[in-house]
């Protein structure tokens, strides 16, 4: 049960009306990394939670959420409070009430659609959607991924917080950035409270390829780190001479029965491909400059060769 106490959890002061800045706030709101997808994220997580521990501390963040999307709610409020009240009473000139709901962003979109308030969207005006909520159901993988949307958030916020010099906001702000820090914090304990936390899941890794490292970007700017080298790492550089790592063909193939595999060969003498054939096509018949090679052959009004480079050089 949610009772809901009007003060909240960090005063909201707002210098003046900013419809653009409202807009950008919105990220907060109803974007990817804002409070709301937070909150859901971590409500879902706690309400499938088996131990007592992680639950207290996933429902208490999720809540926690809920109030720092009032915070940014209110301020999105705040900033758009002029404008929606000029809109709503035309009380400016026609010109003047233009400029004001397209201060910038996707204001115009906040001020028609919603009156000013704030949006369940980001700050381009996308609809929020629960595919930001990305619960898997293990305590190891969610608590990574708490982690780092607890650090994407903290870095929006610094964002935000270096596009305004509204002191009110920026304190408001700087308050909700540091939340973020708290609560990746709390996730970390949380994580590595779980003896044996990686990989996560229940089963282990195939050894020989949890210590295998492949050099696939290969060339000017290779570097060498603990990531990649040391005792830790069985490093490969020659990917031809040490891959399939099964010690296998490399090539797909799947066992059917006797009637499929007739099918199988019919459709593939059917869709056959023929190498020694040279057919004038679309391209060659409505070639021009700059079409590159083409048939050497002049058919239906097709250019050769020549004609196309010759046309090309007087470009």
């Amino acid at each position: 049960m949610f009772m809901h106490n009007k003060r909240l959890q960090y005063t909201v002061r707002v210098a003046e009306p900013n419809p653009a800045l409202a807009s950008l706030l919105l990220e907060q709101f109803g974007g990817p990394d804002g409070e709301l997808a937070a909150a859901m994220r971590y409500f879902t997580q706690g309400l499938g939670e088996f131990d007592p521990g992680r639950k207290d501390l996933l429902l208490d963040i999720a809540t926690e959420e809920l109030s720092h999307l009032e915070v940014i709610g209110s301020i999105v409020a705040m900033l758009n409070k002029g404008v929606k009240a000029q809109l709503s009473e035309a009380a400016m000139e026609e010109a003047d009430l233009y400029m004001a709901i397209n201060a910038g962003g996707d204001s115009h979109t906040q001020s028609l659609l919603y009156g000013g308030g704030p949006a369940l969207t980001n700050s381009s005006g996308v609809p929020w959607t629960a595919a930001y909520v990305d619960t898997k159901g293990d305590p190891t993988c969610d608590l990574r991924s708490n982690i780092a949307a607890e650090s994407r958030a903290k870095i929006v916020y610094e964002r935000l917080i270096n596009i305004t010099d509204d002191p009110g906001i920026k304190e408001a702000l700087g308050f909700l950035m540091t939340r973020e820090i708290a609560h990746q914090k709390s996730f970390e304990k949380a994580l590595y409270s779980i003896e044996d936390n990686f990989p996560p899941g229940k089963l282990p890794g195939i050894v020989k390829y949890a210590n295998m490292y492949v050099n696939t970007s290969q060339g000017e700017g290779d570097m060498e780190g603990p990531w990649n080298t040391g005792e830790q790492w069985e490093r490969v550089d020659d990917l031809n001479a040490t891959l399939p790592a099964d010690g296998g063909d490399g090539l797909a193939s799947v066992t059917l029965d006797e009637k499929t595999d007739a099918v199988v060969k019919k459709l593939a003498a059917r869709t056959l491909s023929d190498p020694a054939q040279d057919p004038e096509t679309g391209a060659d018949l409505g070639a021009g400059p700059g079409a590159g090679k083409i048939s050497e052959e002049d058919l239906g009004g097709a250019k050769d060769i020549a004609d196309a480079t010759a046309q090309a050089k007087a470009i």
